[in-house]
């Protein structure tokens, strides 16, 4: 059970990063990615009536950093993870705030999970999102969320005439400590 109280998470407490996969015909010359948010920080409001609990989350756009790439014909290169952050930050979120605020938390009567519905605003647009939270007996929470970028008006990347792209799904993971 999570304790009553004010929980923050940040770059220094816990972990937010974004996977996303590649397909089209040219999927081989691209690389599957681990892309690391760096500036964001999140609140975890659990009142003493469980039906109190919110959940905020606010991410700094322009602080995605590759951290790796897998697949591909070559290694990821610096040159070529500064690229991607050129293009994240001018094409895909266009540094565009990134915000998610509950509207319903429901805790699992164990403890062992948080059921969270709310609004997520990418871009300047805003969709309901619905994620389950893991809270292990350490204090441990995990959450893996998974975000459909056309939902929010985003046009995957896409690159050799659009034989190689970024999948629409890309997975936001957040691991963290209470």
């Amino acid at each position: 059970m999570i304790e009553a109280g004010t929980h923050r998470f940040g770059p220094d407490n816990a972990t937010l990063l974004v996977r996303t996969k590649r397909g089209g015909a040219a999927a081989k010359a691209g690389h599957d990615l681990e892309i690391h948010v760096t500036a964001w920080k999140g609140t975890l409001e659990v009142g003493e009536d469980p039906d109190g609990t919110t959940i905020e989350l606010a991410a700094d756009a322009t602080s995605l950093r590759v951290h790796k790439g897998t697949g591909g014909m070559q290694a990821l290169g610096d040159d070529d993870k500064a690229n991607i952050h050129q293009t994240i930050d001018d094409e895909v979120l266009e540094r565009g705030d990134i915000a998610f605020r509950s509207t319903r938390v429901q805790a699992a009567p164990d403890g062992t999970r948080i059921s969270v519905e709310g609004e997520l605003t990418l871009r300047g647009t805003t969709q309901p999102l619905a994620f389950d939270v893991a809270v292990a007996k350490d204090g441990t929470i995990g959450a893996t969320v998974v975000v459909t970028q056309t939902r929010f008006g985003m046009k995957p990347y896409s690159a050799l005439f659009g034989t190689l792209k970024v999948l629409d799904d890309v997975e936001v993971v957040l691991d963290g400590h209470l």
